[in-house]
């Protein structure tokens, strides 16, 4: 039975190994799920003096530190005066020292969002003129890297523990009492705790560098442990280690007293209250993620965290009563079978979990996109199609298991009535499997034994000498009968190796007689596709809890737009700004890229590109070219390579426009050695 199963356990986890790698290391740095919707400065403009203070605007709450918020001027020196403060509601400023030349001045930021997610970019602005700079920010490491990456491996293990821990836990309780006897069974569950309190502490030590610089090297710094631990999700962190001691009380009564405890008022009453208990506990470990992360911020966080919380049940509850059923199926002895009551009872628990997850889902999913056109327009909304796709496969495949089941579940008294219509024939069909089975069963011992057989010939041989030299007379045949007895009894390899043969007829006949019954088998097997759909659903779920929600990303565009259409209301006569979408094609390929160009007459012109990530952070691309073409007048194209300024800045001094008229303004725009991508725009030049 184990060499059948192995490498079905062992598909399973290379399975899991495999989406996980793929989807976590394709994910990148930490999506932003609080957005920069306003600068003051804002990007790019050039205003006559030094400002007192830089301030910047959030789609939500952050968390700041001295560091969130530095201002660097041309020659790359720090001229901000320290941590930034609250202003009001999303605004956050941070004091210029005094006497400020002129020159363009960099601002990088990098704060925690209010769900628990860090946020990092930078733009610039000029003093007077814009000028040359050495400042550079580069990318931001927040949430990015080796240590983002395994930060969003240890969130997998968290929620995979959490989902073995409670669904394994309810499928014993709600389902099969009689599995907290199974030591498959038991060990799942405990490996479900195990997994979850290894991945939090994990989550704990890696919050800090996470979160700030992404170093190895921080990941043991007890001051940034310090930090974490003041915020809300280490609170929450650590909540969660608090109530995995509770859940360890609760597993040891579930595998220790209650199993051992007779049917009766005694053990129904103990049900009773390891079902509180455990849903308590199993809520108050769901709210530890509620509490810290997107449904604690935006819209409806009174109505949205119950919801969470309900959600997370409801798949702990379906997928993990799903992994216990498979491991029961395949683990559990001969003896304690898992019998068509409990699968019959875990069908009707799955159907209303998913209903629950139907209906928390679709809330969430509102709650989260806002409008229709994010599904498609959002990495978000992507992403959340590419998971209703996987449950809508993963109730297909539960349609059939319940087929399975209700064929498994089938009244004895139909399969009785069947019987007795074909009664000889299955009589004599019986005799015949048994007479098989037994023959079977027979050669597979004889196949175990063979090597051993071969060791024995000698021994044999032996003893057929001395049985023909004991043929000469009848007390000499006693006397060797007697002898031969003996020998069987004191030859302990004899006895041994008879032993592992009966074992191997045994467990030959145990495996038989658990494969004979098609339904069993066919349940068996279809248990088996769920398991390994629901690996790569959780794996998308882990990526979709790391990316920017729908809502946030369509607000912090328009507000780009709102800011970029102010700006060129307010900018002198004359200068022409235009903005451009593109999409490259490749990963991390969309963004939008702003050419602004002063005093955009005839005669020299200044230009200054700007590129940027559809949630408004500066993007470094490997390459922008500009050129300008008047098709009225066969001139152009005019080709402009722009010199790189800093993060997302490009800049040309002279660019020359020989004549008025509708100019054509053409961006290509590379984001990898492959992706690049040409954009165009036209407007009036002179």
């Amino acid at each position: 039975m184990t060499r059948t199963i192995t490498p079905r356990l062992r598909t399973l986890v290379l399975l899991f190994l495999a989406v996980t790698g793929a989807l976590l290391a394709g994910a990148g740095p930490a999506s932003a799920h609080a957005a920069l919707t306003g600068s003051d400065p804002a990007q790019g403009v050039v205003v006559p003096k030094a400002p007192d203070q830089v301030s910047l605007t959030f789609s939500e709450n952050v968390s700041t530190n001295d560091d969130s918020i530095r201002v660097l001027d041309p020659q790359g020196k720090r001229v901000d005066l320290g941590k930034p403060n609250n202003l009001t509601g999303t605004s956050y400023g941070v004091q210029l020292k005094s006497g400020l030349g002129k020159g363009t001045y960099t601002v990088a930021w990098q704060v925690v969002s209010a769900d628990s997610h860090p946020v990092a970019g930078a733009y610039t602005f000029s003093v007077g003129a814009p000028s040359a700079t050495v400042a550079s920010v580069g990318d931001q490491n927040a949430g990015g890297g080796a240590v983002g990456w395994l930060y969003g491996f240890g969130r997998y293990m968290s929620y995979a523990g959490y989902i073995v821990l409670v669904g394994g836990a309810a499928f014993v309780l709600a389902c099969w009492q009689r599995g907290a006897g199974v030591q498959a069974l038991q060990r799942l569950v405990v490996g479900g705790w195990l997994t979850l309190t290894a991945a939090t502490l994990w989550l704990l030590l890696l919050r800090g560098s996470y979160t700030t610089s992404g170093r190895f090297g921080d990941i043991v710094d007890l001051d940034l442990l310090g930090q974490v631990l003041q915020t809300k999700t280490g609170a929450a962190l650590v909540s969660r280690l608090l109530l995995l001691a509770a859940a360890a009380l609760f597993i040891a009564v579930l595998f220790g007293t209650y199993d051992k405890r007779e049917e009766g008022a005694d053990k129904r009453d103990l049900t009773f209250g390891l079902a509180i208990g455990g849903t308590v506990v199993a809520a108050g470990l769901a709210a530890s993620w509620a509490m810290a992360e997107h449904a604690s911020t935006g819209l409806q966080p009174a109505v949205a965290m119950p919801v969470d919380v309900l959600h997370l049940l409801a798949v702990a509850t379906w997928l993990g009563g799903l992994t216990a059923l498979l491991v029961a199926l395949y683990r559990a002895p001969a003896d304690i079978p898992v019998d068509s009551t409990a699968v019959r009872r875990f069908s009707r628990v799955a159907f209303g979990s998913v209903v629950a997850l139907v209906g928390t889902g679709v809330y969430q999913s509102w709650r989260q996109l806002g409008s229709w056109s994010a599904f498609t327009d959002t990495a978000y909304g992507q992403l959340l199609l590419v998971k209703i796709a996987l449950v809508a496969v993963l109730v297909g495949i539960a349609s059939v298991s319940r087929r399975w089941t209700g064929r498994l579940a089938a009244p004895a008294t139909a399969r009785t009535h069947e019987d007795d219509a074909t009664a000889t024939d299955s009589t004599r069909t019986e005799a015949d499997a048994r007479t098989e089975a037994d023959i079977q069963a027979d050669a597979d011992a004889d196949a175990v034994a063979e090597t051993e057989q071969e060791q024995e010939q000698e021994k044999e041989t032996v003893k057929a000498s001395a049985a023909t030299r004991q043929a000469t007379g009848t007390t000499d045949a006693a006397v060797g009968t007697g002898a031969s007895a003996r020998d069987e009894t004191a030859d302990p390899d004899r006895a041994a190796q008879l032993a592992r043969q009966q074992a191997a007829k045994d467990a030959a006949r145990q495996k038989r007689a658990r494969d004979a019954d098609p339904n069993r088998f066919g349940l068996r097997r279809s248990v088996l596709a769920e398991a390994g759909v629901a690996v790569v659903l959780l794996a998308v779920t882990t990526v979709l809890t790391q990316t920017e929600p729908g809502r946030t990303e369509q607000d912090a565009k328009a507000a780009a737009a709102s800011s970029s259409s102010s700006s060129a209301s307010s900018s002198t006569s004359g200068a022409l700004t235009l903005d451009m979408s593109f999409d490259t094609g490749g990963t991390d390929g969309k963004g939008v890229v702003r050419v602004d160009l002063d005093p955009a007459a005839v005669g020299l012109n200044e230009m200054h590109v700007y590129v940027q990530r559809p949630n408004g952070r500066a993007f470094d691309i490997p390459e922008v070219k500009v050129a300008f073409t008047l098709a009225a007048k066969k001139i152009g194209p005019l080709p402009v390579a722009p010199d790189h300024v800093t993060t997302g800045h490009w800049a040309a001094n002279g660019v020359q426009i020989p004549m008025a008229g509708d100019w054509q303004v053409s961006v290509t725009v590379r984001t990898s050695d492959i992706d690049q991508v040409t954009v165009s725009k036209n407007a009036q030049i002179g």
